[in-house]
């Protein structure tokens, strides 16, 4: 058998699971998927939740308990993702420990609603930390302009974060300076960093998606040819970008005393043009020291058609450079298309976050009666 999940995995790259439900922890298939698939870490977003928890069957018992307590829905919400992310990481606790803390890790956000309020998201990165009670798991805050400090005061706290909806560039390299700033805070605050890590998780395919609808305006032999470039290109920057930051002075200085880097870790990765190969965010975007999170759709795809040949990211930057320079020769504004990501990102999760509160508002209701 070509075993092409442990392929992508000698190759360098862990591979998470863009997924968490009560289903998969209590019938086995997150352990199946850690022992036959090569998964090693978990992420979760509103998003997930939301459809996990419309599967009314799997979360009766805790519901029909949190509706004779009365609590609110916020609450309810807490309570049943919290509890996921707990199990979650006690699924993933022996890669932790296997991997000294790189790998092992399961992601719970802080609420889509507080991406420009620095002050409530540590706040409540503070009380998601403790309330789940495990060392190997992030707390998830979006790199908005308001994301920054906190991802620095989170970080301080002794807190371990993965930074998401991370687009342009100039975003990434602020996160990076965001997470050596926080933790040189730790080390002075005296926090064990040989404990904690962070992912710098910067998104892919959604840049393809905003950037060939702009081509196809565009319309010319020269704006088809840029389809479906853009994304790879962008994330092979961020990685030339990682190197730089992560060979200097400064960084060193923290390795000294035990800290890991920020892995970049590949988001969004499934395709969403149906014209593309469902493994071309994977494919394209192999080297040694990222983490890839899939959905479970994009992992069966890799298992099934996946070649993977070694590093696809090193080495020629300044090919990646260019589509971007085409793309503004075009008139695409990468710093329009960038921006308009991050907002959209954010409204997504907003009504993600929303469509989880009604239906977690319904499923109290309902079990009230």
């Amino acid at each position: 058998m070509n075993d092409r999940l442990k392929a992508l995995a000698d190759a360098g790259v862990s591979i998470w699971l863009d997924d968490l439900s009560r289903v998969r922890l209590t019938s086995g298939s997150l352990q199946a998927m850690i022992e036959d698939k090569h998964v090693t870490g978990v992420t979760t977003n509103p998003t997930i939740f939301a459809k996990a928890i419309s599967d009314a069957d799997a979360y009766a018992e805790v519901i029909g308990k949190l509706a004779a307590q009365g609590v609110s829905t916020d609450e309810a919400i807490r309570v049943i993702t919290t509890s996921d992310v707990r199990d979650g990481a006690d699924v993933f606790k022996p890669t932790y420990d296997d991997t000294e803390g790189q790998d092992g890790r399961v992601s719970i956000e802080v609420e889509p609603t507080l991406a420009h309020d620095t002050a409530k998201t540590v706040e409540q990165a503070k009380q998601l930390w403790d309330i789940v009670g495990r060392e190997n798991i992030f707390i998830k805050i979006p790199a908005t302009k308001a994301g920054l400090p906190a991802i620095t005061k989170t970080l301080a706290a002794g807190i371990s974060v993965n930074v998401t909806l991370i687009f342009s560039l100039e975003r990434y390299k602020a996160v990076a300076d965001a997470f050596l700033t926080g933790l040189e805070q730790a080390v002075e605050n005296g926090h064990d960093v040989t404990k904690m890590a962070s992912v710098a998780s910067f998104f892919v395919s959604r840049v393809d998606t905003e950037v060939d609808k702009r081509l196809d305006a565009i319309g010319t032999d020269e704006a088809k040819a840029l389809k479906g470039k853009a994304a790879i290109a962008n994330a092979r920057l961020a990685f030339e970008a990682y190197e730089e930051i992560f060979d200097t002075d400064r960084w060193r200085e923290l390795e000294t005393a035990g800290a890991k880097p920020q892995r970049p870790l590949w988001a969004s990765t499934g395709t969403k043009d149906p014209s593309y190969s469902p493994t071309l965010y994977v494919d394209n975007l192999v080297t040694r020291g990222v983490v890839n999170t899939m959905p479970e759709a994009t992992i069966k795809a890799v298992e099934e058609h996946s070649e993977i040949t070694g590093d696809t990211v090193r080495g020629d930057y300044a090919a990646d450079r260019k589509v971007i320079d085409d793309l503004e020769r075009l008139g695409i504004s990468y710093d329009e298309v960038v921006q308009v990501l991050e907002d959209e990102g954010v409204a997504k999760f907003d009504a993600s976050w929303s469509e989880l509160q009604d239906t977690v508002a319904a499923a109290l209701k309902a079990a009230a009666k």
